[in-house]
């Protein structure tokens, strides 16, 4: 045989020197790899499969459940202890302002338990279980040793993090609709529904009414996005997935407790979290608008820059597990 008819001896040779691929490689190599027919990379309807699959993945975690159901159950929680303390016709949180925002007006309306149960979750559960999926979203995969294998092919580690931040920012929308729809269940069975008596003093129909309960769902849930941020990068500077959500979660608390000293007035301003009550001014009539525009410009600012350093982080990075 001549030296012209050996290169598929060679590519034998270079075939076996390779690490051999798991089933796992092989099948994330058929759904990024090149289009055979075109040369090109990963096509969008990919990327909505590796997005739906994330979601699969991060919805069918018995962690994610059970956040879930503790932020579903507080809304029951607050609902059967204010009907219990109003049994007697005593005011809920009695009668001194005590509790969080609106609680005194939900024996009068139960849709002001929407209210209620999202200013109650707001400052530590729904952030901290936004800080655990933020947190665990690179560094777990890099602790169960699959982050190789979701960047075996050419899918890009810019695509796979922007699908990460998605399926958080997902589940930011969720945990918010949970944390509502359970209270608006439970204020339903437990206290009457009718016309809503705003802030400022004014009457505004139940439907109109439904619909704000909803704008401040979603404002919540915007309201997140910077913890996301935050805990997305934090991921990226860890292996390790426990690591990367107790700093998260750790960093949240420390925020909160410098937002609450005097002393710090002039930085205040700059915590995420300084504004987060701000969504109780779509409870006024006219809607006041300056509070509601800076959280949403500081989640903003603090999706920028952590997410592009989460970004610079997690594209150099060295890829070992």
């Amino acid at each position: 045989m001549s030296r012209a008819e050996s290169p598929p001896k060679r590519d034998a040779k270079t075939e076996n020197a390779r690490p051999m691929a798991t089933p796992t490689d092989q099948g994330a190599a058929r759904k990024t790899g090149p289009d055979p027919r075109t040369g090109r990379g990963p096509s969008p309807l990919w990327t909505l499969g590796l997005f739906r699959d994330e979601l699969v993945t991060t919805f069918r975690r018995w962690r994610t459940i059970a956040l879930l159901g503790v932020l579903a159950a507080v809304p029951v929680l607050i609902g059967v202890a204010v009907k219990i303390e109003t049994r007697g016709g005593s005011s809920a949180g009695g009668g001194g302002g005590e509790g969080p925002a609106f609680i005194a007006q939900i024996t009068n309306n139960g849709l002001f338990l929407v209210f209620t149960g999202l200013a109650a979750t707001l400052p530590f559960f729904l952030p901290m279980a936004i800080g655990v999926i933020a947190g665990d979203a690179i560094a777990g995969e890099a602790n169960a040793g699959t982050l190789r294998y979701l960047l075996v092919a050419p899918a890009g580690r810019t695509r796979l993090l922007l699908t990460k931040y998605a399926t958080t920012m997902t589940f930011c929308l969720v945990a918010t609709l949970v944390v509502a729809v359970s209270a608006f269940a439970v204020g339903a069975l437990l206290f009457p529904l009718g016309e809503l008596t705003t802030i400022s003093g004014t009457r505004i129909g139940f439907a109109e009414g439904l619909g704000r309960a909803l704008l401040i769902a979603l404002v919540v849930a915007a309201s997140l996005t910077g913890v996301a941020a935050l805990g997305l990068f934090v991921s990226t500077l860890t292996n390790s997935g426990i690591a990367a959500m107790a700093t998260t979660v750790g960093l949240l608390i420390t925020v909160q407790i410098l937002d609450q000293i005097p002393q710090l007035h002039a930085l205040q301003p700059y915590f995420f979290s300084h504004y987060w009550l701000s969504f109780a001014d779509l409870m006024r009539d006219p809607v006041y608008w300056d509070g509601l525009v800076r959280d949403l410009g500081l989640q903003g600012l603090y999706v920028a820059v952590f997410g592009s350093a989460a970004w610079a982080r997690f594209t150099t990075k060295d890829i070992t597990a």
